[in-house]
């Protein structure tokens, strides 16, 4: 069944945007009777029906609405260096989303190649994937951030909060130092990786070192393997 956003759920009758209507008829080519799926993003899944074909403002009516759908009874929170090619950091994005993933933060670090990110695209991005994986919760793209400024933000840490760098020093394995079930946050850096004044840094203020083996792995390949980690030692994936 095909699903669509909308910020209306709690109506027993609403109408899609122009974007989500013209995708409904021009390109699904639903037609009125036709069941669908309706997420505001924020965990409530509604099953609904197409009372009318309007390419323009097409009219959804709610048959049923489950709240917290698929809610997680844990956060995951991913601090990642946007990559010099854009479309891996948006790769990151769409594989995070689909395997569950809660926020997301772009950190610039000392060795990043890019600076600026648009955020708007990336906020499509996120919300197809969320669509296409059929989930209630769309991730939260915090604003981009200098690293050490995102350092300076954070104030309690989670249990679970970990860089992951390829320097020298100790680490462990994410799976040999991991609490199940709890937030968790991670970092991962750019492709010259973090600087050994960030990975410090980071330690100072309490994040615990883990290493992805003996290769090394582009940013968003251990970005997403790590998400995939998390989401199957907690036994969700």
């Amino acid at each position: 069944m095909h699903i669509f956003f909308s910020d209306q759920v709690q109506s027993n009758l609403l109408t899609l945007s122009a974007e989500e209507s013209r995708h409904c008829i021009k390109v699904l080519r639903l037609r009125e009777g036709d069941p669908v799926l309706l997420t505001n993003g924020r965990g409530t899944l509604c099953t609904g029906r197409l009372v009318s074909e309007d390419p323009r403002s097409c009219n959804i009516e709610i048959v049923s609405r489950e709240e917290e759908y698929g809610k997680r009874p844990f956060s995951l929170h991913m601090a990642v260096a946007p990559t010099k090619q854009i479309d891996r950091f948006e790769w990151f994005l769409e594989k995070a989303t689909e395997c569950g993933i809660d926020r997301i933060t772009p950190v610039i670090c000392a060795h990043s190649e890019r600076q600026v990110v648009k955020p708007e695209r990336l906020e499509k991005i996120l919300l197809s994937a969320m669509k296409q994986s059929a989930r209630a919760y769309l991730p939260v793209l915090e604003p981009t951030v200098p690293f050490h400024t995102f350092l300076e933000q954070l104030n309690a840490l989670p249990e679970n909060s970990f860089i992951a760098h390829c320097g020298q020093g100790k680490k462990h394995r994410l799976d040999n130092d991991f609490h199940k079930m709890k937030d968790t946050l991670i970092m991962v850096g750019p492709e010259g990786d973090f600087s050994k004044e960030e990975v410090d840094a980071a330690l100072l203020k309490g994040f615990r070192a883990i290493s992805m083996g003996q290769h090394r792995l582009r940013t968003e390949t251990a970005a997403v393997a790590l998400c995939v980690q998390v989401n199957f030692m907690n036994g969700v994936l």
